[in-house]
């Protein structure tokens, strides 16, 4: 029997990427229906942002498992921002070009690497029947001083891998499924599936 979920966001980009990442668990990751406009995330923290889309899209999926996912990237010298709000740091709507040379401005001062420490986190908020589980992935690195790479989207091209000396962007599609946050948290929840 095939485990489906349907995964709540409107970003082609995440759906092909974590098709990707469980393509061969004999899980199947079906996106949103068309048509479903998710409410603003106005959460705190990537639990609750989760937690909104996964709850909301719920309301038109009535059998199968939803996920909800937040991810986002937090620097410790700013702050931990961007945060929950790293898709949009540089405003609305969404600019990836934007948020990036947004972040390196806030980032000039500081021109030794260790010094642009910064992690990216995944959760991810699965919601069935009356039940909620909520599964975190996390991947620690330095922001680079320049965009690297021409893969991946949004802060891939600034986020270096140290023990790889090589940002996400620079990295091939089955390289970064291997070590990202948001493969570690879908591996937690394909596992938590599975094992049902």
């Amino acid at each position: 029997m095939i485990l489906t979920f349907y995964l709540a966001t409107k970003n082609q980009n995440k759906v092909l990427e974590i098709q990707e990442i469980l393509k061969n668990t004999g899980i199947l990751v079906k996106p949103a229906p068309a048509g479903i406009v998710f409410p603003e995330e106005t959460g705190k923290s990537f639990e609750e942002n989760a937690l909104i889309k996964a709850r909301y899209l719920k309301k038109f999926v009535d059998k199968e498992p939803v996920a909800g996912e937040d991810s986002g990237l937090i620097v410790e010298k700013l702050r931990n921002l961007p945060g929950v709000i790293s898709a949009r740091f540089a405003g609305e709507p969404p600019d990836d070009r934007k948020n990036i040379e947004k972040l390196l401005e806030m980032l000039l001062s500081y021109r030794d690497i260790t010094e642009r420490k910064a992690r990216f986190i995944t959760v991810v908020a699965l919601v069935e029947n009356n039940e909620e589980k909520i599964f975190r992935g996390e991947i620690d690195g330095f922001i680079t001083f320049a965009p690297r790479g021409n893969n991946g989207f949004g802060y891939d091209p600034v986020f270096e891998i140290p023990s790889i000396g090589k940002t996400f962007a620079e990295l091939t599609k089955e390289e970064k499924n291997g070590i990202s946050h948001r493969a570690r948290a879908f591996r937690k929840l394909a596992d938590y599936l599975l094992k049902r």
